[in-house]
């Protein structure tokens, strides 16, 4: 049983019923959503939940106290908001948590924002995953729509993974993967360097995925929210990493972008891809397009930094279209220069955790 199992789909997003009542249709809007350093936001990663069935040690306290239900947005508040940003030029939409899939109702959410990939206003619906529910939506995202995905994924080793999800299975999450691969789905493997943890492991989990045919992105850990462990203790930069694969591997710096913060390289020996997000080591705020959405309607348009819109209030007070769009507008023109992440430094850059701002 998830946590929304008590939580009946409104009429309105189901399948069947057409657009959800009341949504902001994708008509353009004048003028680009530009902050106000020229940047141009064309990517939405949207919170549908802040709960997940794992407990990352680097992501979430061991006891977290999640939201009450009132507070987190309707599949018919998300499935406007979404929209509201695709008619202003999101290209692309990314679905995340906590654990996306455990919310009730998920897919008749992705199936109705899919309708903007149908008219050619979105480029791209996709989702971030930790796979343990994957090999039971696995079909059902790929006939939506959606043609890949992200899993987080942090080590193959089954005693390690159980640590440091706090008690997660690993044998579900592969069997996750196989079945999206089988359903067609390309499948993105994210992996979070930990000094301590995974770090002589990188290059065994590097080889898999490439086997496997999936490309793979290392992260830096972020000092995100209050958790037990010290970050000082497990960051491991991306420079020393790629330093050492290099010793053995041949990497070729190539011009990949798939909308994130990811630089890649092609590894000659795997033949396959391999993304480097570095918040701390390189900062990478000179390019961002991107700005999170909570599933409380909070809009972030900086991961480390507390800038916040609401935009739920917007809603529940009755707000039209225009009064949605100025909010977003107006969120987006105070978009940070850049975050404030330092990892020497023993208090979290921010109070939120990972898990609550939406990956």
């Amino acid at each position: 049983m998830t946590p929304y199992d008590d939580i009946t789909a409104p009429a309105s997003v189901r399948p069947d019923a057409g657009s959800p009542a009341g949504a902001t249709q994708p008509r353009r809007n004048h003028g680009p959503l530009a902050d106000g350093f020229g940047r141009t936001v064309t990517y939405l990663r949207l919170s549908v939940t802040d709960r997940c069935d794992l407990r990352c040690v680097y992501c979430m306290a061991e006891h977290m106290t999640f939201l009450p239900k009132a507070e987190v947005l309707t599949l018919e508040e998300l499935d406007r908001i979404a929209s509201a940003f695709v008619s202003l030029g999101t290209r692309k939409l990314r679905l995340t948590g906590g654990e996306p899939l455990v919310r009730k109702g998920m897919m008749d959410l992705v199936r109705n924002l899919a309708r903007h990939l149908r008219t050619g206003a979105l480029d791209e619906l996709t989702l971030t995953t930790n796979g343990t529910r994957l090999a039971e939506f696995a079909g059902e995202l790929a006939a939506a729509g959606v043609r890949r995905i992200n899993v987080s994924l942090d080590t193959l080793k089954p005693d390690l993974f159980r640590t440091l999800t706090r008690g997660g299975q690993l044998p579900k999450v592969l069997a996750g993967i196989e079945a999206a691969q089988a359903a067609g789905l390309a499948v993105k493997i994210n992996t979070v360097a930990l000094k301590d943890d995974n770090a002589a492991e990188l290059p065994d989990l590097i080889a898999w995925a490439h086997g496997r045919g999936c490309d793979m992105t290392l992260i830096e850990t972020m000092p995100m929210g209050e958790v037990e462990a010290d970050r000082t203790d497990q960051y491991l930069s991306l420079t020393t990493v790629r330093a050492g694969l290099e010793s053995f591997w041949t990497l070729e710096d190539i011009p990949l972008s798939t909308g994130g913060p990811a630089r890649y390289v092609r590894i000659a020996e795997t033949g396959g891809r391999l993304g480097l997000i570095t918040p701390l080591s390189h900062n990478f705020c000179e390019t961002c397009n991107r700005v999170r959405l909570t599933c409380t309607g909070t809009l972030h348009t900086c991961l480390g930094q507390e800038d916040a819109t609401d935009l739920r209030a917007v809603l529940r007070a009755g707000g039209g279209d225009a009064e949605l769009i100025a909010a977003i507008r107006g969120g987006i023109d105070a978009k940070p220069k850049g975050h404030d992440f330092e990892i020497a430094r023993r208090a979290p850059a921010v109070a939120r955790h990972m898990s609550t701002t939406g990956g």
